[in-house]
């Protein structure tokens, strides 16, 4: 590929990464409390028909955005409450909120589309609002500038939640605190942390950002058109991305730009991959994530693991 084409098609990759950037961080925040939720599926749909519906009916980007986001807390929230409270399986809830929140989705979403519709879609004013920012004189600057201030709202809540969250865990008190909750929740209790606080708190918050990258795929992917079957698995993707970051915030992004990356390939493809089919292109994306799974679970450091508490749930009378 020519100068041009590499840099149009990182260009390009940044945008593609983004809903399983959102995924990620949602996910490793939830980890990080000792929950591991497979739902991230569920709550990127739960983020995308509701935040679709916030969008739609209000004609407001900032309702949109919160929808989305509460869409995500709402799936988060039922899984809280069965894993943390009722103490239910982990891997059967967030299983049960993949099948839930892809089921409502489809139905809200026929409903919308019933009495033939063709399409249901935000107004142009509404599409427009989830456009690239362009910020002045940094966007001019030569190549780091239309790659970093000249994108979407998506993009800058990614990277901010991001360096926030990896700032939140590593350098706070509060969040050495949700560290030991995940690791070691009796060590944790013992000493004066409110374990199950924590754990609903930063469960409801890695929810809604989950469901923020739900958002993304219904208002940038698909430009506000309501599109069955919009998030087609990448919250599946997002959930392997955690074990490929190594349950780090930082690395998540470059994680996330991998990923974007093989999802946009096919429309930039070297002259000599031109006689390849679209739909092997289209399995890229999976096909590396289960290698990824498998390579990354081979040479795992100590350091680098999954927090001891998830898949366990947490009964302080038993300790």
């Amino acid at each position: 590929m020519a100068d041009g084409v590499w840099f149009n098609f990182i260009l390009a990759a940044i945008p593609a990464g983004m809903p399983l950037l959102l995924g990620t961080l949602g996910e490793i925040l939830t980890e990080k409390s000792g929950n591991l939720n497979l739902g991230v599926e569920g709550m990127m749909y739960m983020g995308a028909i509701i935040g679709f519906l916030g969008g739609y009916y209000t004609n407001s980007a900032v309702i949109a955005l919160l929808a989305a986001f509460g869409g995500g807390v709402l799936g988060a929230l039922i899984y809280a409450f069965l894993t943390v409270t009722l103490k239910a399986n982990q891997n059967v809830t967030g299983l049960t909120l993949t099948i839930f929140g892809t089921g409502l989705a489809s139905l809200i979403g026929e409903n919308l589309l019933a009495g033939g519709s063709v399409s249901v879609a935000f107004s142009p004013e509404l599409q427009a609002a989830f456009g690239n920012i362009r910020i002045p004189v940094l966007a001019d600057i030569p190549y780091i500038g239309p790659l970093l201030f000249n994108n979407n709202i998506f993009v800058i809540i990614g990277v901010v939640c991001a360096v926030a969250m990896g700032l939140y865990l590593n350098h706070t008190r509060r969040g050495l605190n949700l560290r030991a909750v995940g690791e070691n929740p009796g060590a944790a209790d013992a000493a004066g942390v409110n374990v199950t606080l924590y754990k609903y708190v930063h469960i409801l918050i890695g929810g809604g950002i989950c469901g923020l990258g739900g958002g993304y795929v219904c208002f940038v992917t698909c430009k506000g058109l309501w599109v069955q079957n919009c998030v087609n698995g990448l919250g599946w993707i997002a959930v392997a991305l955690v074990i490929f970051a190594s349950w780090s915030p930082y690395r998540a992004i470059f994680g996330s730009l991998v990923f974007g990356a093989l999802s946009v390939l096919q429309f930039y493809k070297p002259d000599f991959l031109r006689d390849v089919s679209a739909p092997i292109f289209s399995m890229l994306p999976f096909l590396v994530t289960a290698i990824v799974l498998v390579i990354t679970s081979m040479r795992m450091s100590r350091e680098r693991v999954q927090p001891k508490g998830c898949g366990t749930n947490y009964d302080r009378e038993e300790r």
